[in-house]
Parts: C-alpha cells; structure tokens; sequence
C-alpha cells in the first residue's frame, strides 16, 4: 500500500511540528531537555475556527489549521518542506542512506541536495568502523563524505570518558579498532588486561569479541569505582546474512556477571547528540531515522526536530503506536520528502465528540476507542499521519483502541 503516490494538491506530505504529534506543535516539550530548538507554532496561534456543518454530522464545535513543521514558525497555511531554514542535517545511516550493499532510492540525491544548503552529519551507532571508514563507505554511493562529517558512538563514548576520568588514564578497551584507534587519539593509554589496574572500561561492537574479552572487563568492573562507558545498547544488528546480537547483548553479558549497568554514549542517549552538536554547530538542526526507539526518542530528547523516514525498520503500526517521547516531527516515506512542502493538518471535533483529523485529502475520526479512515486520498502516506495525530492527540495506548486496517496498510 505505501507505494508512492501523488495527491492532487501536494507533492508529498507530514504531519508535525515540535516533537508531540505529526502536523501539530504541542505547548509541552517530550523530555527535560532544552527544547529551544524546537521553534514551532503553538496550536493556538493561527488557529481558525468553523462553524459550517459537514452533511450527515453533528454540528462541528471548532476546526484548527496546523502548519506540519516542527522547525520554525510559519503562517498556517503555507506548508514548507522539513529541511526549510535548517542548517544541520543529521542521518542515520543504516536503513536511512543504505540497506546492507545498496544505496536506498533517492537518499543519495536528497542528501546531496540538503547538503547545498546545509550543513550535512552522519551519525552512527556501530563503534567497530572508524570514522574514515564509514566515509569511504559512504562515497561508494555517489556521497560527498570526509571523516569529520561522521559522528560514531566510539567518539561520542570517548568524549564520555573525559568526564569520568583524566586523559592520560589506561582505559580497558573492549572492542575493535574502530573503537581502540578513537580513544587512543583522545589521549588516553588502552590496555586489554584488567591486570593493568585501568582507571575506566568502555565497551563496544566488535564481530571478535569473545569470552576472554568480556571476562577481563568483569574482573576490571568488581571494583565499583572503576566507570563503565558502553557505546551503544543495540540489542540487534542487521547484517548480510540477517538480523544478528548487537553490542546491548555483549553489554548484558557483562551486566549478569558485576551487577550494575554502564553509562551509555550511542542513541537514544544525549552524548552522541551533543558531540554532533558540538561538531557541526548549527542553530536549527534535523535528525533523520528509521528507528522510533532509538532515532527519534534520542532526537526528541535532545531536543532537535526529527524525521521519520520509512525505507529501514519502523513501519505504519509502529508509527501509530509510538509513545510520547517515540513520536517524529515529520514522516516520510523517502528522503525526497524532505525537500517537498507538506500539508496542512486539519483538526476538528464534532459536538457529539467526534474528532476528525484531516492531511492533504484524507481524514480520519475518532470517536471514544473507535479510530477510523473517513476519507482515503490519493496519498495513502496522509491517512498514516491524520490517523497517527487522531491516536497521539487521544492520550490513549493504541492496544485498548479499534483501529481502521487502512490506516497501517491493511485490508
């Protein structure tokens, strides 16, 4: 069902602002972390109100018209495309610009195309490649990518480290080159031996690691002076072969033998965040992803405008069904989205209390528990984004609500 198809009055489509609900700005920010990025309209100003009555309703109580943004102000009725006045754009990697050997349609275009008018940064969870790496990795595709445009959760754990320890401390490394070769450069002397009495442990993905490795940072780790830095918990990690155990399954491994949990570096958490802030600067950033759990709760939290796209893992259910600090600013269904304007967000409410939620030419309603497709435009990507605002602005967990098959793909 989510093969591309054009409204006849957009190009492409969204639904939100700020970081709450798709084409709405929420007066609450998701998280306690600066939200000063988020600069979008509150539902209030611009809102309109309409009294005509839709044939075969109840008389309609209010009708409000908001700008699907989440980056900047902006008159109600003039939808603009995410990457409108950003000046850093953060991506995911995986399942965002490539799935396993081969580029995903048209994000090397659309990125191309950002970085015109942009600063562009690639972040990445996987601590095993070094920064040059993952560069050259992404020229293969047709990218323009040097190392410093590309943040991984090594560098973001050893940034970590300069807070808990003094540079110049051995640290037991467990992990690969990506990881060792990045916290030797922030001046740090790496041990594989717990017999070296090191000062902090911090622990990464690589496909080497084994028991021995995973013994020596428990027997570092008895003393619960010693910090623990991870540089990411993914519990899974897609590979050519299929779906493997990720750094967060080596991490519990740990956890089960010393009892207590690391610090963590990688999204969702704010370091990785905050070291592409720090890198790339930039007063209006924008985040891209394809996971809800990791992407875009990080972003969230760190207060910075997110896009979902949908080519990687996240799909329509797990849209519908993202909880509050899970929800994207934008959702696209490829990275052409991000240069095309969005639609406008209808919201209206019967007197009976009847919700309707209107993007582009669909709408949906809600009533009590009962979510439905009222009207299914040419652009089956809107009926998502109205059926998600519909759920999100309920306050209500999607598994106690009758929800319309259409709006996920359905029959």
């Amino acid at each position: 069902m989510w093969s591309r198809k054009r409204s006849k009055t957009t190009s492409s489509t969204t639904d939100s602002t700020t970081s709450t609900t798709p084409g709405t700005t929420s007066s609450t920010p998701t998280s306690s972390t600066p939200t000063n990025r988020q600069q979008g309209t509150s539902a209030s100003s611009g809102t309109t109100t309409n009294s005509t009555q839709r044939p075969g309703t109840s008389p309609a109580r209010s009708t409000t018209t908001t700008p699907a943004t989440s980056t900047a102000p902006q008159p109600t009725d003039t939808p603009k495309p995410p990457v409108d006045g950003v000046d850093v754009v953060l991506t995911d990697l995986d399942g965002v610009v490539y799935r396993g050997r081969n580029a995903i349609p048209y994000a090397v275009e659309a990125l191309t195309q950002a970085a015109s008018s942009a600063r562009v940064g690639y972040i990445t969870n996987n601590a095993s490649r070094r920064p040059v790496d993952v560069a050259e990795h992404l020229e293969q595709y047709g990218l323009t990518v040097d190392a410093d445009d590309v943040v991984t959760s090594s560098q973001a754990g050893a940034r970590l480290l300069t807070t808990l320890v003094p540079q110049g401390a051995t640290v037991l490394v467990i992990g690969g080159l990506g990881l060792t070769s990045i916290v030797e450069e922030a001046g740090f002397v790496v041990t594989a031996s717990a017999d070296d009495s090191p000062a902090a442990v911090i622990q990464g993905f690589s496909p080497d690691l084994g028991w021995a490795q995973l013994a020596e940072a428990s027997f570092a780790l008895a003393d619960a002076s010693v910090p623990w830095v991870a540089t990411n918990m993914d519990w899974s990690i897609p590979v050519e072969r299929g779906i493997a155990p990720g750094n967060g399954t080596l991490v519990a491994a740990v956890h089960q033998a010393v009892g207590r949990m690391p610090v963590v570096a990688g999204k969702p958490e704010r370091p990785i965040f905050d070291a592409a802030l720090a890198r790339f600067g930039g007063e209006r950033p924008l985040f891209i992803g394809d996971r809800l759990d990791t992407d875009i709760k990080g972003a969230n939290d760190a207060g910075i405008p997110s896009v979902l796209v949908l080519t990687g893992i996240d799909q329509p259910k797990q849209v519908l069904a993202a909880d509050q600090r899970s929800r994207p600013a934008y959702v696209l269904r490829d990275l052409r989205g991000l240069h095309e304007p969005y639609p406008v967000t209808i919201r209206s409410e019967d007197a009976d209390g009847t919700r309707r939620v209107t993007v582009g030419e669909s709408t949906v309603s809600m009533r009590g528990h009962v979510v439905r497709a009222e009207r299914v435009g040419d652009d089956d990507l809107d009926l998502l984004r109205a059926g998600a605002t519909a759920i999100w602005d309920s306050g209500l967990a999607i598994y106690g609500l009758d929800v319309d098959p259409k709006l996920y793909g359905g029959e």
